[in-house]
């Protein structure tokens, strides 16, 4: 909660409302009215190994999104605001670097074109050097060793650690 602003006069002034923060309170309100209905739709399934079933994952959030749109909301209404963004260590009056973005959307659409002939370490591999490129890493080789070791961690985590397995692509049978 910031601090009162002080009029000419020397008294503390009411702190100005803001309004559009009733807009987001809605919004996490309607999204968690969504999950809740959401979650009265799925049909209550439950097995040896899961007694609860899918709902009650979908139904805690919803409530706490109501929850959370309620204490904002009355956060707002008692004149909370939010201090302004001090940009930690960036300049808010540069321009926006339209190379490094532009870069970033080219890796991300590649390693979406990529995923199924190439397979998840390959493209991952070439997805983590190439974000890191883009962002300014100047150690090329490192940056591969970093990604291909980030793309075989991830390729493991999940087919072992969660059971999904990520498209192996043309090195089938040897991962």
């Amino acid at each position: 909660m910031s601090d009162p602003q002080v009029d000419t006069t020397g008294a503390a002034a009411k702190p100005r409302e803001d309004r559009a923060q009733y807009g987001v309170c809605a919004a996490l309100a309607g999204l968690g009215v969504l999950l809740l209905v959401d979650a009265a739709s799925i049909r209550h399934v439950t097995s040896s190994n899961d007694p609860l079933g899918p709902r009650p994952v979908p139904i805690v959030l919803g409530v706490l999104l109501l929850i959370t749109a309620v204490a904002y909301a009355i956060d707002v209404w008692r004149g909370g605001v939010g201090q302004a963004e001090g940009g930690e260590d960036v300049d808010l009056g540069s321009r926006a670097d339209w190379k490094t973005v532009g870069l970033l959307i080219v890796v991300f659409g590649a390693s979406a074109l990529l995923i199924q002939p190439l397979g998840w370490v390959i493209t991952g591999s070439l997805l983590f050097w190439g974000c890191a490129y883009a962002l300014g890493n100047e150690h090329h080789v490192r940056g591969l060793a970093f990604g291909i070791a980030l793309a075989l961690t991830t390729f493991y985590g999940f087919a072992i650690g969660l059971g999904v397995n990520l498209p192996a692509g043309i090195l089938k049978g040897i991962l």
